[in-house]
């Protein structure tokens, strides 16, 4: 039974794949995450995947058109405080376009594996774009996991990112606190 699994990055990528193959999933990966910033990140996380991709023998769709940055920020801009559902239905939604596009089942997220997401969140427009999609929705918790595929791209020497991706999260990593008001 196939399953497209969104990918936000290598790191994130290691357990989810495990627990998923584990569990007799035939994982295809889906590369789609125009929120990261800057391109110059984009890259090198994009390139983290495509190394794990070669080391692990994945199976990867890539949907890197860059462009689509540009609808991220129009679709976040002064609503810095919802950004994240923006984010997450930004991406999930096409994941499941993308799943339905080309026939399989089920699709779920890489972002369930980190801590720092908001998983409820993740889990509720999953759901609601299984319903719209016709796709399945597989709502797995990876988060017991973080800590295990973090020390493991340690160990394959993948790119480690410092911020969660898109500009606001870049800025918040160094200056902590901002006041969107």
């Amino acid at each position: 039974m196939k399953i497209l699994l969104h990918t936000c990055c290598s790191n994130c990528a290691i357990y989810p794949i495990e627990i998923l193959t584990e569990k007799g999933y035939d994982v295809i990966l889906f590369w789609y995450n125009p929120n990261i910033h800057p391109y110059t990140e984009y890259r090198a996380r994009m390139h983290s995947l495509k190394k794990l991709e070669q080391l692990w023998n994945l199976r990867v769709i890539y949907d890197d058109n860059y462009r689509e940055f540009y609808k991220f920020l129009r679709a976040v801009a002064g609503k810095e405080k919802e950004r994240c559902e923006i984010c997450y239905r930004m991406r999930l939604e096409r994941t499941a376009e993308k799943a339905k596009e080309i026939g399989i089942e089920r699709f779920s997220t890489t972002l369930l594996v980190s801590p720092y997401q908001k998983f409820d969140k993740i889990i509720e427009i999953g759901n609601e774009l299984s319903r719209v999609f016709g796709v399945n929705f597989i709502g797995e918790d990876f988060r017991e996991g973080f800590k295990k595929a973090m020390k493991s791209a340690v160990e394959l020497e993948l790119y480690r990112q410092k911020y969660c991706g898109c500009i606001y999260s870049e800025a918040e990593r160094y200056l902590k606190r901002i006041n969107y008001e």
